[in-house]
């Protein structure tokens, strides 16, 4: 348990760092003053000015927080100052300045999410959806072995009967096979089965009850594959797969939005902080190349989530500055930081309601 306490927190400040690290290089290339560049959330334990930023370590060790000079509106700045010292402040900035600056956070997570796996694809191989499942062993004694299924073969699709009504379905993940004989222990089932190109349907009678270790057919299973590429091929690739896993999350995040307005029960496929520490945990369980593959789709995760059009998040900020180029004039900076506030609340109420959704997962051994 410490060991995940100390992988999940190094993972997240990590995270969050390199999401303000956008902001931060990005506000300095485009001239914003940066008051405050803080490692941790206050309070503050030590802080050093230098060149007229405050470059500070805090005790929350949770990623960490830019502060630029006028990013509350002008309302916060004192307008008696020169005109070429205004250029310091955020609001003053142009639109597309402004705009540079709130993506940058979302740019450089996406940017980890891509280094990670183009390192994994390249060093280690990258496991990914087969769409296929294969058998990978044999139990002895098992009713997998008695009708001579073979470590290789694709279980391409299983034969039941639900009522005296016969079904098949064709397979693309364990989680199927498993779900359809669990469903129908003590029965013979009829699997179609791809070996050396040539498909054949053999019965098989499973287990009447299953015991720690054990599955209904007695046959380790899998739908994934490791892949590898050479490191000219791996960064293309590594932004495919990220673009197509960026696509499944909105999509997830659709459906999760449609659960809550709704007011259906969130899927035990939705976590929040205590969900994701329990992942974490298992990804050190299989070593470092699952916490790095992890941590990949954490930070991916990260920036789909802040690129979305919510108060508070970067999506939203960039919203305002969307209806501004709409309006033709700045929202009132009241206004703006009212509604931020509100969107943080309505955040914070979420992440509490996603992590009772946690709790009751793992009360219920899920």
């Amino acid at each position: 348990m410490l060991v995940t306490a100390v992988v999940f927190l190094i993972i997240l400040s990590l995270l969050v760092f390199v999401h303000e690290l956008g902001h931060y290089l990005v506000a300095r290339l485009v001239g914003v003053k940066v008051e405050e560049f803080g490692f941790g959330l206050p309070p503050r334990i030590i802080g050093k000015k230098v060149n007229g930023t405050i470059y500070s370590l805090n005790w929350l060790p949770i990623g960490g927080f830019v502060r630029l000079a006028g990013e509350d509106g002008e309302e916060t700045v004192n307008l008696k100052i020169k005109n070429e010292k205004l250029k310091e402040y955020f609001w003053m900035r142009s639109k597309k300045e402004r705009s540079l600056i709130l993506s940058a956070g979302v740019a450089m997570n996406f940017l980890l999410a891509i280094v990670l796996t183009t390192y994994l694809l390249a060093a280690v191989g990258l496991t990914v959806p087969d769409n296929k499942v294969t058998i990978k062993e044999i139990q002895a004694d098992s009713p997998g072995a008695i009708v001579g299924l073979s470590a290789g073969d694709v279980v391409a699709a299983i034969t039941y009967e639900t009522d005296g009504q016969q079904s098949t379905k064709e397979l693309t993940s364990a989680a199927e096979l498993k779900h359809i004989t669990l469903a129908h222990l003590g029965e013979q089932v009829i699997l179609t089965i791809v070996r050396s190109g040539q498909e054949q349907k053999i019965p098989v009678t499973t287990r009447k009850t299953v015991g720690p270790g054990q599955g209904a057919i007695g046959i380790t299973i899998s739908d994934t594959k490791t892949i590898t590429y050479s490191w000219q091929q791996a960064p293309i690739e590594a932004i495919k797969i990220n673009l197509s896993r960026a696509k499944e999350m909105v999509i997830g995040i659709g459906q999760i939005i449609a659960r809550l307005v709704t007011f259906k029960p969130l899927g035990a496929e939705v976590a929040g902080p205590i969900g994701i520490a329990q992942v974490t945990g298992q990804a050190v369980k299989f070593g470092f190349p699952a916490v790095l593959e992890f941590m990949s789709i954490l930070s991916l995760n990260l920036a789909v989530l802040n690129v979305l059009p919510v108060p508070a998040l970067d999506g939203g900020r960039l919203l305002f500055v969307f209806a501004e180029k709409i309006l033709g004039r700045k929202v009132k900076p009241a206004f703006e930081r009212s509604t931020h506030q509100i969107g943080m609340i309505i955040l914070f109420v979420l992440i509490f309601l996603v992590s009772i959704n946690d709790i009751l997962r793992l009360t219920r051994g899920g």
